[in-house]
């Protein structure tokens, strides 16, 4: 049986390396769950519970102000879409390892070089998708614990007879210590919380995208098998033969097709709730964040309470619109198959392959989507709503504050 594993790992790795690594350092690699990994697991979402729970506890000591409540549940609903996509994922392990297995699948079943070709042009977008997202949320990290850590720096460059202040930090959080001796310390759980958080974002993120890419390459794949199917009307020889070329050629097409389908409906269908909470999340969280920038814009212009609310804001609009493009190509190339159906020329073909032809155009009046819950259809178009919504909310919050 551990072979069985072994085997199935090599056979995946080769195709998305970048992401079996990110899968690995938050322990949701689904071909490999140890007793090592679960205590990962325990561990990592614990770190990511109690970083809340000390975000939380500020009501208990502080006065509860408006501005508090608003900075407080802005950082918490955000940190709150790391601990639902970690727990969603972890519970959902044998979809993942699924998903994982039936990537690789299609992959091994091609034959055809430039169906192959198609594949790995679209796995190259998931991993330059993965590698940029990689970059950028490794450069914000850095910027950010260098600027916690920059009195630490100063003391090694320019030492002085004087002992610098720490920056303030750009949370608020409550531990019933004495925040300026235990700075670091708290400093280490806020750094802990927010990598262990970007990565799983990262990670899951990445593979549904890579499942969507999938998909809209084995539409390409669909369409391609088409234009093959049909450029043998071309030919007027041996035509008994010709005729079973383009029948079995337009079955091959058809039964793709259905594959690209089935499989980016079965990438969100289990994950259908979490991404409805994410979105719900993301609205809210996106408007007090805009309430916060807001507000520091119009009272001093502050940095440093500048800096955590536009992060939020962005990254929920990066993954957002990454999302809503991913869902909106799918759309596009589920139609790019019933125009190349309907380009082609399919009337030179016989009877019986024209009906069936037919049957194809009659399937494209149905539009195929990425359906949450049949409560949202993912689209750029929904996106840019979405992102209007948090923007009315935050005016409604604003004008009430008045």
């Amino acid at each position: 049986m551990y072979l069985d594993v072994y085997r199935e790992m090599i056979c995946i790795k080769p195709s998305h390396v970048s992401l079996q690594v990110l899968l690995l350092i938050v322990g949701l690699w689904p071909f490999q769950q140890t007793k090592f990994v679960q205590l990962q697991l325990i561990i990592f979402f614990s770190i990511l519970i109690t970083f809340i729970i000390f975000q939380l506890t500020t009501f208990v000591t502080f006065k509860c102000t408006t501005d508090l409540i608003i900075n407080v549940i802005s950082s918490v609903l955000f940190y709150t879409t790391f601990m639902i996509k970690y727990g969603s994922f972890i519970s959902n392990n044998d979809i993942v390892k699924c998903l994982l297995e039936q990537l690789q699948r299609t992959c091994n079943q091609l034959t055809d070089e430039n169906e192959i070709n198609i594949i790995k042009k679209y796995n190259t977008y998931t991993k330059c998708y993965t590698t940029l997202c990689t970059l950028l949320i490794i450069m914000v990290g850095f910027v950010l614990i260098s600027y916690l850590f920059w009195p630490c720096i100063l003391d090694i460059l320019l030492p002085t007879n004087e002992s610098r202040s720490h920056p303030s930090f750009l949370l608020v959080t409550e531990y019933f210590v004495d925040q300026e001796k235990y700075f670091y310390l708290i400093m280490l759980h806020a750094i802990a919380a927010s990598c262990i958080g970007g990565t799983v974002m990262l990670a899951t993120g990445m593979v549904l995208l890579a499942c969507q890419h999938q998909a809209c390459g084995m539409f390409r794949i669909a369409s391609y098998r088409v234009e093959q199917a049909m450029t043998v009307c071309n030919s007027r020889k041996n035509c008994l033969k010709s005729h079973n070329l383009i029948y079995k050629g337009l079955i091959y097409a058809v039964d793709m097709h259905r594959k690209a389908m089935k499989f980016s409906q079965l990438s969100t269908s289990r994950f259908e709730v979490m991404l409805l909470l994410l979105i719900s999340i993301g609205v809210i969280c996106a408007s007090l964040n805009f309430y916060r920038i807001f507000h520091a814009v119009l009272f001093g212009f502050n940095i440093e309470e500048l800096v955590m609310p536009v992060l939020f804001v962005a990254a929920h609009f990066v993954y957002l619109m990454i999302g809503s493009y991913c869902a909106q190509e799918i759309m596009e190339h589920n139609n790019d198959v019933f125009i190349t159906v309907y380009s082609v020329q399919w009337y030179l073909a016989p009877l019986h392959v024209q009906k069936m032809v037919l049957f194809l155009l009659q399937r494209s009046t149905k539009v195929f989507t990425v359906n949450l819950g049949k409560l949202f259809v993912a689209s750029l178009e929904n996106a840019v709503m979405l992102l209007s919504t948090a923007f009315s909310y935050f005016t409604v919050l604003y004008s009430t504050q008045r």
